[in-house]
């Protein structure tokens, strides 16, 4: 046998776990503004002010808009999930635990890199709550809550550009179901029916989609309506596996493991709304 299999054996659990990742593994991260590459410990990404236009004088001198440049520091962090394969364990099931270890690894980081962007939306302070709107913490996820944080983002001048993302929790997707404007074609037109082969669709010119991991705080589930430019995400390692072979566990060690990071850049641009549970 050569003596280079191992390396076979490698680069097909290498290609296997980066393929699941990308498949299943994260769901908010196209979601997000992302940067890849990065060296250090921490990026970091510019939130620029608005610009603002003014008259001149004939013959006067431009004026300057002297935009504000704030920037907002992303620390990264390292994760792992590892997980061992015994050499004779494929012999003796009938699935292929290869392809298992490969896909949980992927999936369980995937599921990190949506807990670092859901803790940056939590770091968020608009409400989508109002005595006006008739929205409270009592209700769960409305319409009126939904429109009045699309109000919110429209008045704090946040771009209506195909890029705003709502997330929301699965009981709260089932409540949108009930709303005619929501799931009806004759509203939201039948290209904008829930995608083939997953839960998202289009409404109010947002892609809504459903996650489980948004937090739970007592009976309150927090979702939210942001623009994609709003939170950044960094990578300085995607993910990757580390395998290396223990004779006296007669077993592979499969180390899978990824440094990454989030961070909320604009609160302008994210709106939660509470519903309860």
């Amino acid at each position: 046998m050569s003596a280079s299999i191992d390396q076979a054996f490698v680069k097909q659990y290498q290609a296997e776990v980066k393929e699941a990742y990308q498949r299943q593994g994260s769901k908010l991260r196209p979601m997000v503004r992302s940067k890849s590459d990065v060296r250090g410990a921490s990026t970091v990404f510019q939130r620029v002010g608005r610009g603002t236009a003014s008259a001149k004088t004939r013959n006067g001198v431009v004026p300057v808009m002297n935009l504000d440049h704030v920037p907002v520091e992303c620390f990264l962090q390292d994760h792992y999930a590892g997980d061992w394969i015994d050499k004779f364990d494929e012999l003796k099931v009938q699935h292929d635990e290869r392809a298992v270890v490969a896909n949980a690894g992927a999936y369980a980081l995937g599921r990190k890199t949506d807990e670092l962007i859901i803790a940056a939306l939590d770091a968020a302070t608009a409400e989508a709550v109002g005595t006006v709107s008739g929205t409270t913490d009592a209700d769960g996820l409305t319409r009126a809550k939904i429109l009045l944080a699309f109000e919110m983002l429209g008045e704090a001048d946040v771009p209506d550009d195909g890029e705003r993302y709502a997330v929301v929790g699965w009981r709260q997707w089932s409540e949108l179901m009930t709303l005619q404007e929501f799931a009806n074609a004759n509203y939201v037109g039948a290209d904008e029916l829930p995608w083939k082969g997953t839960q998202a669709k289009k409404w109010l010119g947002a892609t809504f989609i459903p996650h489980s991991g948004l937090t739970l705080n007592g009976t309150l589930r927090y979702c939210y309506f942001f623009h994609k430019t709003a939170i950044a995400h960094a990578a300085a390692a995607e993910v990757t596996t580390d395998i290396t072979w223990h004779g006296d566990r007669a077993a592979w060690f499969v180390n899978t493991m990824m440094s990454q990071g989030a961070v909320l850049v604009d609160p302008v641009g994210v709106v939660r709304m509470r519903a309860k549970e």
